[in-house]
């Protein structure tokens, strides 16, 4: 079964690698379509390849007019530059069955029909194929859309969440610039993106993903040295306090290196797709949200490993369960804290990319709603509790979701934060957390 498993991950890998399809580059190919064709035209997309320059692409396609047989027609587009197509003007050529469009039908079709809310509206296939899709209730294909929503949030809190358990299960300190870690890390995986636009999306990705996990990771180990290490013989309300005042240097340190505006993300595995549909409506959910969701999945059966396999897991084991006599026995508190710190900055690293490619943007802003939502997160899983980290994580991501389904959504935090008063209220020791100690919690002692 693992076999097979590597088999289908190292296939969807080198998928990854080949030249995908810009989502808007195949937009705009597609809108010009049915100003090409004779009015009422029944259009049904067969295929669409991407040029290896990524600065293009063809597009097959049916064509039924009324009153006549069915033809197959072949239309190839040509853009400025590889990546998304920010104006409709960057289309400079377009063909048809090997046919060029001259300059002045090219300037009219761009100004008077893809520049118009009539020619953005008349795609033939916004999400794809749908001639599949299964039918299924209403409230079910309306549940399975919010759930689609849900999973890059969820993903995101559980990481951030799972980094404050971690700290916390083996030192016992909070640590609120983990939104600041996670926007450092948003900014290197959007910086990534943007050197390497038109690389192929699997190569690109983790190259993101890797590069934001250890900036972020670099950052939290100078937290730890500058910060933590001094004060570890402090008591708890002064390092709170020093820890609240190193989110705000942090955020600053950002505010001054990146502006105040977001940095944009090149889209990447963005095409929507429909997984079911009731009546006109239609599920439908993108790649990159698999992907966020696969990338939490990883990380958590990777920590669990680490902590189960490696000599650093027994060590941190055996410091949350006893730190004196895990100093006798010769282990090096400082190394412990240290190694912990920056494995937790690459998981908020991992979260500030996944935020950044799911919703393509990342700015210094951000960082204040993300520690809470994570810190949240992370008491209704239980604090120091790693599965309850997840387990909190896709909780407020249900919370959020769910809330802007049914109520206004301007109220959404509030919904989190009142779940959380509830929680510290009722029970503070969350869904998972039984006791304060990473040991107990996650990796139970035999009777």
């Amino acid at each position: 079964m693992w076999r097979l498993a590597g088999l289908a991950l190292a296939a969807g890998f080198l998928s990854g690698c080949a030249v995908q399809v810009e989502t808007d580059q195949a937009r705009l190919c597609r809108m010009a379509l049915p100003a090409l064709m004779p009015d009422g035209t029944r259009i049904t997309i067969l295929a669409q390849r991407a040029d290896q320059d990524a600065r293009g692409l063809r597009v097959g396609f049916e064509a039924n007019p009324p009153g006549r047989s069915a033809r197959r027609h072949v239309a190839a587009c040509r853009f400025e530059s590889p990546g998304r197509p920010l104006e409709s003007r960057e289309l400079i050529a377009l063909s048809l069955d090997g046919e060029a469009l001259s300059e002045a039908r090219l300037y009219f079709l761009i100004r008077d029909w893809l520049a118009t809310p009539e020619g953005r509206a008349a795609d033939p296939a916004p999400i794809g194929d749908i001639t599949a899709t299964p039918e299924v209730p209403r409230p079910v294909a309306y549940g399975l859309q919010m759930a689609l929503d849900g999973l890059p949030r969820a993903a995101i809190y559980a990481l951030l969440a799972t980094a404050y358990s971690l700290i916390y299960g083996l030192i016992g300190r909070i640590n609120f610039a983990f939104g600041e870690l996670a926007a450092a890390g948003g900014y290197a995986a959007a910086m990534t993106a943007i050197a390497f636009v038109g690389a192929p999306p699997g190569p690109l990705l983790a190259g993101a993903f890797a590069l934001a996990g250890f900036v972020a990771g670099g950052w939290s180990y100078a937290t730890a040295r500058c910060v933590f290490l001094p004060l570890r013989n402090a008591r708890g309300q002064q390092a709170l306090v020093a820890t609240i005042g190193l989110a705000l240097f942090l955020q600053e340190l950002l505010r001054i290196a990146q502006g105040d505006r977001s940095s944009w993300m090149p889209p990447l595995l963005n095409q929507p797709f429909a997984l079911a549909h009731a009546g006109d409506f239609y599920a439908v959910a993108a790649p990159m949200t698999f992907v966020a969701s696969a990338l939490t999945l990883c990380v958590g059966l990777a920590l669990i490993l680490i902590f189960r396999r490696t000599r650093i897991g027994r060590e941190w084991r055996a410091y949350a369960d006893d730190p004196l006599a895990t100093e006798l026995l010769g282990i090096n508190p400082a190394a412990i804290a240290t190694s912990a710190f920056i494995l937790s900055g690459a998981f908020a690293g991992l979260a500030g990319a996944t935020m950044t490619a799911a919703f393509g943007a990342v700015g210094y802003g951000l960082s204040e709603a993300l520690t809470l939502k994570a810190l949240a997160a992370a008491i209704v899983g239980g604090f120091g509790s790693l599965p309850g980290a997840f387990v909190g994580g896709f909780a407020v991501g249900a919370i959020e979701v769910g809330w802007s389904a049914l109520f206004p959504i301007n109220d959404r935090d509030l919904a989190v934060y009142a779940l959380l008063v509830i929680f510290i209220a009722l029970r503070p020791s969350g869904i998972l957390g039984v006791r304060e100690n990473l040991t107990h919690n996650l990796f139970p002692r035999r009777p």
